[in-house]
């Protein structure tokens, strides 16, 4: 449980350096989301899902 606040910690410190740092690019990212399917979204999806869970996986064992 301790590394799974940890991790949340890492997401939240990381997802907000990025807006600190680059406020007006971060808009822009957002703004171009519109364009995605919701296909494309929930393929890209379950692709950084499964990177994540072959990285825990991996360090774990």
């Amino acid at each position: 449980m301790k590394e799974l606040i940890i991790a949340f910690g890492l997401f939240l410190f990381i997802e907000g350096i990025l807006y600190a740092l680059f406020p007006s690019k971060m808009k822009n990212i957002l703004l171009k989301l519109n364009d995605v399917t919701n296909s494309q979204l929930r393929t890209g999806g379950l692709i950084f899902a499964v990177i994540g869970f072959i990285i825990i996986w991996y360090i774990k064992n």
